[in-house]
């Protein structure tokens, strides 16, 4: 099914690897002009090499952006080097799991810089420049943990909860300009980042990593963990023009664990 984003100007961020690099993919596949955006650019080009084995085209462009001025100056370079960007996917930036015992304020910032600034300093630039041009949408893949509180994801999980928050802000004030913006909130997923927060779970119960993640999946009626295409594949629909009426949405990936209206 041809979704409409032949051509479009997709920026990714986190790309490089997990769910941003499914994105990467499934938008490459799309027929979109994908940008890839991370803080390492060795990571970069490993993505885009793995792309070119799929027959898949991936443009790459490196920045922190924990830092408001290199998100804009990278929003910048991408708009003059590869047109106005049609479709954003923030996936960059990820709050460590700590066990309260090891939650300091140092702790609560990083977490804040490491997921919440990442989002909100490329956002900003985008999105006043979609609305200028009339449209354009966001993609927000924040996390599960921003709804329910977990003893070791305080940070991360108070970091989800306001990017939910501003999201859905977001998507309230340029609605009118056609400017869309929603929310995917996977739970458990398959990629490098499962172990770190197995690893933090053991050291704050005393368990071991095996025996957490036995007691993880058992907690998700799917049974499952998420794959990393798997959400990849509801960020190319809520990107797309097939989504024209979806904004402010908070849609939940965890498999049925969370059971919430």
């Amino acid at each position: 099914m041809d979704v409409g984003l032949t051509g479009r100007v997709v920026v990714i961020t986190g790309a490089s690897k997990g769910i941003g690099l499914a994105c990467a993919k499934a938008f490459a596949r799309e027929g979109a002009k994908v940008v890839g955006v991370s803080r390492d650019l060795g990571h970069l080009h490993a993505a885009q090499r793995e792309l070119q084995q799929e027959g898949l085209h991936l443009d790459i462009a490196a920045a922190d952006l924990r830092d408001s001025v290199a998100a804009q100056m990278v929003v910048e370079y991408i708009e003059n080097a590869f047109g106005p960007i049609d479709v954003l996917v923030n996936c960059a930036g990820a709050a460590k799991r700590t066990p309260i015992h090891e939650l300091h304020a140092d702790a609560m910032q990083a977490a804040m810089q490491a997921k919440y600034f990442t989002y909100m300093h490329i956002t900003d630039p985008v999105i006043r420049h979609m609305a200028a041009r009339g449209r354009g949408s966001i993609v927000n893949v924040v996390g599960q943990g921003g709804k329910q509180a977990n003893p070791i994801h305080i940070g991360g999980g108070a970091a989800n909860a306001a990017l939910m928050l501003a999201s859905v802000g977001y998507a309230n004030a340029y609605a009118a300009k056609g400017v869309r913006v929603n929310v995917i909130n996977p739970g458990m997923t398959n990629t490098g980042r499962v172990q770190e927060g197995l690893s933090a779970s053991s050291r704050a119960s005393g368990r071991s990593s095996d025996e957490v993640l036995a007691e993880q999946l058992a907690e998700i009626p799917m049974g499952r963990m998420a794959e990393p295409e798997e959400v990849a594949d509801v960020a190319v629909f809520l990107a797309s023009p097939r989504a024209s009426y979806v904004t402010g949405a908070v849609i939940p990936m965890d498999g049925g664990k969370s059971s919430v209206i």
